[in-house]
């Protein structure tokens, strides 16, 4: 799993980690067992404090998300993650912000990025 922050999202970065592991559990792309990178590995490759990872990890292990074994790891326990309609509006609604927010810097109006996605929906582009 790549993890990707978002410094301009407004989205605490501790809560950017814990939305990408509930999706890619929910998506099923990180399964019971699976091994997530140690704080420092993840601090380092994000560029962020580790205290912020540890955060995020402590969290998800009080939601019963992860379970740390000292010396060995953090892991994915066997749980079911269920996203909601709200967090997935919410979800949504950041990724079009961002994907509106980056077309505008290369000088495209909403109508055109419309037009693109309705192309790519018919398969034409």
């Amino acid at each position: 799993m790549e993890f990707r922050i978002d410094l301009k999202s407004g989205v605490p970065l501790y809560r950017q980690i814990i939305e990408q592991v509930k999706f890619a559990i929910s998506r099923r792309d990180l399964h019971p067992g699976s091994q997530l990178p140690t704080v420092r590995q993840l601090a380092v490759d994000l560029s962020i404090n580790p205290n912020t990872v540890i955060r995020a990890y402590k969290e998800m292990e009080i939601e019963g998300l992860l379970e740390t074994h000292q010396g060995s790891g953090t892991f994915v326990r066997d749980c079911r993650v269920e996203i909601d309609d709200l967090e997935r509006r919410r979800m949504l609604d950041q990724i079009i912000t961002e994907m509106l927010a980056r077309a505008s810097s290369y000088g495209l109006s909403f109508d055109e990025v419309l037009r693109g996605l309705e192309q790519r929906k018919e398969g034409s582009l």
